[in-house]
């Protein structure tokens, strides 16, 4: 089954600081606010939702098409792109224009502050998700408000099944847009924290928001996922050895569910693969640069779970 992953494509940079942002901001002051954030280790990588998707639905066996839009330094990112073996034919190159750059500060306690300057991301409504062949499965993530509006249109028109995962574009989308898209959406992906926003903007709980989609995904960080179906399903965190590098943690989850439900493997198993994911993301760096294999996978899922991985191996 192809997917569509709809979505920014963008150069990530990483910067870490070494304490807590909570003990250098004063919550009194915020009208104020003037901080400076020592950060002393910096990496540029190879991100943005789609691209992150993408690279984990790949490896894991899924045929993935992304649909985004970059600019004229594109090319480092496109030849990535190949020697995974994804295509960019979806992708589309504006010239005179960065492509998108997300400047993202994480401290010591996984918490994160993002700059993010959309480039050739505010030029994605020139893509049209309703016309690309063969896709039976999509996903609409983040890529500037209109474009998650149009391709959800495109998408709900041409009777394409898709998760809506708003992101950070949430706070963008007006009220009337947000009630849109939920209603057109099949699944709806949220962290923790988006949930509580979409709850407080909608006025719907989290059972009614469940009660407007086949399903509804609630991310929790370590803490695992919830998954509001045909019935609850209280996904567990899997435990990681060491926490490197939160980026791209949420995207590698949306792969797991997004090739989980591609071949039918049900909502429990679903959840389980993509909180591997996720587990396996965060100890290393940048959004795209673990790497994990079937046969890893499958023994992973019996030590965490304690049942034998319920589908054929690739």
């Amino acid at each position: 089954m192809s997917v569509l992953v709809c979505g920014s494509i963008a150069y990530d940079t990483l910067l870490t600081f070494q304490d807590s942002f909570s003990k250098h901001i004063l919550p009194d002051q915020l009208h104020k606010l003037s901080v400076c954030f020592m950060v002393p280790h910096l990496r540029r990588e190879f991100g943005g939702c789609a691209g992150n998707i993408a690279y984990n639905l790949k490896m894991l066996g899924g045929d993935p098409v992304i649909l985004s839009s970059a600019g004229d330094d594109f090319g480092p990112y496109r030849q990535h792109l190949q020697r995974q073996g994804l295509r960019t034919d979806g992708i589309r190159e504006i010239a005179d224009c960065y492509t998108a750059q997300c400047f993202i500060t994480s401290d010591r306690d996984d918490n994160q502050i993002t700059a993010f300057h959309p480039g050739a991301t505010d030029f994605a409504t020139l893509n049209h998700a309703g016309q690309m062949p063969g896709i039976e499965l999509a996903i609409v993530a983040p890529s500037g408000h209109q474009a998650d509006l149009q391709h959800a249109r495109e998408l709900s028109a041409a009777g394409v099944p898709y998760f809506f995962d708003p992101g950070q574009e949430l706070p963008l989308l007006s009220d009337a847009e947000l009630q849109e898209m939920i209603e057109r959406a099949t699944y709806l992906a949220l962290n923790d924290y988006e949930a509580e926003m979409m709850q407080a903007r909608t006025g719907l709980t989290l059972s009614q928001l469940a009660g407007r989609v086949e399903a509804l995904v609630v991310t929790r960080g370590a803490q695992g996922s919830d998954i509001y179906a045909d019935r609850h399903y209280r996904i567990e965190g899997v435990p990681v050895e060491r926490v490197v590098d939160p980026t791209g943690c949420g995207d590698a989850y949306r792969a797991g569910l997004l090739y989980g439900i591609s071949h039918g493997l049900g909502w429990l198993a679903s959840g389980r693969l993509a909180s591997m994911l996720g587990a396996i993301k965060i100890a290393s760096r940048g959004g795209q640069n673990h790497v994990f294999d079937w046969p890893g996978l499958a023994r992973q899922y019996q030590t965490h779970f304690g049942d034998a991985w319920p589908g054929q191996l690739p």
